[in-house]
């Protein structure tokens, strides 16, 4: 996501909004609003992009002769 050409559009990923503390969004040109919408002032801020967690290895597919020189 971080390097395509086309990005959500929401204003959480905006760089005019500000995330207040119960989760709404305060943007600089528009005021109070929701995180889901945008408007036609969304400028794409990649430093606000949180990344979700990575999933766990599955070892269970592996057996002790695998890990043994």
């Amino acid at each position: 996501m971080l390097f395509r050409k086309k990005h959500p559009r929401s204003c959480s990923y905006c760089s005019f909004a500000t995330t207040l503390a119960d989760g709404s969004i305060l943007c600089a040109k528009k005021g109070m609003t929701s995180p889901e919408k945008a408007c036609l002032k969304f400028r794409y801020d990649p430093i606000r992009r949180i990344p979700g967690k990575q999933k766990a290895p599955d070892f269970t597919k592996y057996d002790e002769n695998d890990f043994s020189l």
